[in-house]
């Protein structure tokens, strides 16, 4: 057990979810907090920019969240964000000709509570449903360890239909875990609906930002500076020099400091490291490391295509459409127009994509689930491509993920690469920086417990927890 040591000064390096949260509750705790990004705002690959040429301020890809997302949602009550979060109950399935299914939870007890609508919606039949029921059962009592079989090897033998797969766990987990079935963590797919769709109608819920990111993100910046501590924006690190009484910060951000945090990017981090040999487990630990990218097409048309805010688009290359136009209020200058950004998750197959071969895909696709498509002029598009969005959950991906100690006792990490408990998600970001801000305040001898619990069970999910 390594003896406290003093900390008064922390370093952050990074301003994306896991460095802000870190950062905050630091600096809330008291310390003396600067936090460093080489980019010119805050909140990562959580961040907007304005598209030139058009004023239209974009996000890099569409985030939403899960009201099991306990931590994230302690993090906007900190910052006062809260009420820029649309919640909503209802989940959309449209197929391609249009025909729509809606998901919303009932009176029934969880985790049952779904189960009306589901029998209901259109695109699944009987069979598709009696298999869906019989896995969500099995993941309702138990919850699977990880193995290195992938999830969609899982689903087969457990009795699932093509359909099924390819129309409810496909969309759900893919745009949840941002990778294909065949490369996906059988343990991290299992949690992903037991602690959304079984556990709770609460945990279920959806929401989605009505503001830009930035604009919901950036306020971190005020919430440090208002507690004592500095935010260096355009200032990029190095390095690290890790010494028994403190740590040297080599770059724009150059200084030294009691500890700190290292909330990079996982690839980026061997180029703050210190290069020498004690580092090099952590270094091949992160080199096992696979992405998984994401894409973003945003469409603006001069008029309204959609009375939906959001929706899931089954059997094509979208797999997610959200109306910014509802969501955020975004029309055109005359009221006329509409806003949308449609979104592919997992999208290797679109990276070597020309930007415009892209965008004709996309309004191919769009046109089938709502025909005013054909009738709307496009008036401007962009697409935004992030390659290196998450890492890969992989089965047994979780083995290579660090804790947030490391073996210099005044050096830290924070990231949803690091080992939070959940997948590459905002939720996981904002845990990392919590439990790297508790790791933190345990090497100074001050703990104080941070994390936010899960949701509790609620109905008969209650049961399952005492077996």
């Amino acid at each position: 057990m390594r003896q406290p040591i003093t900390i008064r000064t922390v370093a952050v390096i990074g301003g994306g979810l896991a460095g802000l949260s870190a950062a905050c509750t630091l600096a809330e705790a008291g310390l003396r907090v600067t936090l460093f990004e080489r980019r010119p705002f805050l909140g990562g690959r959580a961040s907007s920019y304005q598209l030139p040429g058009t004023g239209e301020v974009v996000d890099n890809c569409q985030h939403v969240l899960l009201g099991c997302c306990t931590n994230l949602i302690d993090f906007y009550q900190r910052l006062g964000v809260e009420s820029q979060i649309q919640w909503f109950n209802r989940l959309t399935f449209i197929e391609p000709g249009g025909r729509r299914s809606e998901l919303a939870p009932s009176r029934l007890p969880a985790p049952l509570h779904n189960a009306p609508a589901f029998l209901s919606a259109h695109f699944l039949d009987l069979a598709d449903k009696d298999a869906v029921g019989r896995a969500l059962l099995y993941l309702a009592a138990c919850e699977l360890p990880e193995s290195g079989e992938s999830f969609r090897s899982w689903l087969e033998r457990h009795w699932q239909t093509p359909r099924a797969i390819e129309r409810l766990w496909k969309p759900v987990l893919v745009s949840a875990l941002n990778e294909d079935l065949e490369r996906m963590s059988v343990r991290h797919a299992a949690q992903v609906f037991r602690e959304s769709f079984l556990k709770s109608a609460e945990a279920g819920r959806m929401g989605v930002p009505r503001v830009p990111l930035s604009d919901l993100y950036g306020v971190a910046g005020d919430y440090i500076r208002k507690r004592g501590g500095r935010v260096a924006l355009r200032a990029g690190v190095e390095g690290i020099m890790p010494a028994s009484e403190c740590v040297q910060v080599r770059g724009a951000g150059s200084g030294q400091f009691d500890a700190v945090i290292l909330a990079v990017p996982f690839e980026d981090l061997g180029d703050v490291l210190p290069q020498d040999s004690v580092g090099d487990p952590l270094k091949a630990m992160l080199g096992r490391f696979e992405h998984s990218p994401i894409t973003g097409i945003h469409l603006w048309f001069d008029r309204p295509v959609t009375d939906l805010p959001h929706a899931v688009l089954l059997d094509r290359t979208i797999q997610w459409m959200f109306n910014k136009s509802l969501l955020q209020g975004r029309n055109s200058k005359d009221g006329s127009g509409s806003y949308l950004e449609l979104v592919v998750s997992s999208s290797r197959s679109l990276v070597n994509r020309g930007r415009q071969e892209i965008i004709d895909l996309a309004l191919s696709e769009l046109r089938e689930f709502f025909p005013d498509v054909a009738q709307a002029k496009l008036t401007k598009a962009t697409v935004v491509k992030e390659v290196h969005a998450t890492y890969s959950a992989k089965p047994l991906s979780d083995r290579d993920r660090p804790t947030n100690e490391t073996v210099w006792p005044r050096v830290f990490l924070a990231g949803d690469w690091t080992t939070t408990g959940w997948p590459a998600t905002m939720e996981g970001a904002i845990r990392s920086g919590y439990l790297a801000a508790e790791a933190v305040m345990k090497a100074a001898g001050s703990f104080r417990k941070v994390l936010v619990p899960d949701l509790a069970p609620r109905g008969l999910m209650r049961l399952f927890e005492l077996v």
